[in-house]
């Protein structure tokens, strides 16, 4: 086991004390013992007690992730294993797992690690030193306890490419770990299917923490006018038109998105009731209440507007604004589905953004839903940065 001790200041640790996993450079008094970078050391507070064991990295400012309380676990094989057993465990009790989050990080007490399960493909992401020294023996694993299942992985891709890594003093990178396979993958989700591309396709490929809120869509769009805003894959989109919508526009600035859309609508057989169109989103929603229009359900899906605190003062007036557009857009008694992906967006503020939205529109909201992430990225309390998806589901009541 690795000597190495790291000290606390008196005080510090209180991150750490509510449920967290990180401990921050500042927090740190003294450390004991040589260690390079991405090691396990041990940690104790200013008067000795046992805090835990976890990996450093002097290049991040989170200079320690916890893997363990436990300050005397080795962190082996063995320890791996069950974490990830733990892991598989869970998603099977909550959720459909022909492709889910396996593994997410600090909710599953392996801070800096995600791995997808997309049918028979699994897709990692390593965040931080500390994983990149491990995930070899991790994938080695997965496979394994997958197979107790009699699931055979037919190959994994690495997907390391976010910029979270240069915080860490990391290179991006992606490319097989191991032999080279077809990256064109088909899974089916809520009835619909979709082809996926996980070497090209944004993140890990496929956005699987929107699995509940896109079936929750289902249920609000039989017989009725879409619109679907940032569909990026379409997935929003096609739930849709799987209900039986009568028709659906998904709208997406990204050329390369709107035809992985259209394929995926094909695929579905539902080119004829589900279209696409390449457009800025911020454009094309002042053109459209210019122009009068309006639907029973608009879906507002927009990347992160904030991934810092520095940036959640604009990022409000940003969704505030967009609230505003979309609930113009949708019919009296209708449907808005909007949504916020950002951890720094906490719930009560992107709720006050769209209370201040709807009294600038001159509509009312009666509130029909709110969901999390899917239960695949569990949220670990203590740890505010493992609730970052915010859904809602209102319904547009006008004046009468």
């Amino acid at each position: 086991m690795n000597e190495t001790m790291v000290t606390l200041k008196k005080g510090e640790g209180r991150y750490v004390r509510s449920g967290g996993l990180w401990i921050f450079d500042n927090e740190i008094d003294t450390i004991k013992g040589r260690f390079h970078n991405g090691e396990v050391v041990s940690v104790q507070d200013f008067k000795g007690a046992p805090v835990g064991r976890g990996y450093i990295n002097q290049n991040s400012k989170i200079r320690i992730r916890l893997l363990t309380r436990d300050i005397h676990q080795d962190i082996d094989d063995a320890f791996l294993r069950q974490r990830l057993e733990d892991a598989w465990q869970y998603r099977k009790s909550v959720i459909d797992t022909s492709s889910c989050r396996i593994v997410f990080g600090d909710a599953d007490f392996l801070p800096g690690l995600v791995i997808d399960k997309f049918e028979d493909v699994l897709v990692i992401q390593s965040l931080s030193l500390g994983m990149d020294k491990l995930k070899e023996r991790i994938v080695a694993l997965m496979k394994d306890v997958l197979a107790q299942d009699g699931i055979t992985v037919r190959g994994v891709y690495e997907r390391s490419d976010a910029k979270e890594r240069l915080k860490e003093g990391l290179e991006r990178i992606k490319g097989f770990t191991g032999e080279a396979f077809d990256t064109n993958v088909t899974i089916t989700e809520n009835g619909v299917k979709y082809a996926l591309d996980i070497e090209n396709g944004q993140k890990t490929g496929f956005f699987l923490d929107q699995k509940l809120n896109r079936q929750a869509v289902q249920h609000i769009a039989k017989d009725k006018d879409v619109l679907d805003c940032f569909t990026y894959m379409g997935s929003f989109a096609l739930n849709a038109g799987i209900a039986g919508a009568k028709s659906v526009l998904g709208v997406d600035a990204s050329d390369l998105a709107v035809h992985l859309a259209q394929d995926n609508a094909k695929l579905n057989h539902l080119e004829e009731r589900v279209h696409f169109v390449c457009d800025d989103v911020f454009d094309f929603l002042p053109r459209q209440i210019e122009e009068g229009r309006t639907y029973d359900v608009v879906i507002l899906d927009p990347p992160a507007f904030t991934k810092s605190r520095a940036s959640v003062k604009n990022a409000t007036k940003g969704y505030r604004e967009i609230n505003r557009q979309g609930m113009k857009l949708v019919k009296d008694g209708g449907f808005l589905c909007t949504c916020t992906c950002s951890h720094f967006m906490d719930n009560e503020t992107f709720v006050k953004a769209i209370e201040q939205a709807a009294k600038s529109a001159g509509v009312r909201l009666r509130q029909y839903l709110f969901l999390p992430q899917a239960p695949d990225h569990p949220i670990l309390r203590g740890a505010s940065e493992s609730l970052y998806l915010k859904f809602y589901i209102f319904q547009i009541l006008r004046e009468k």
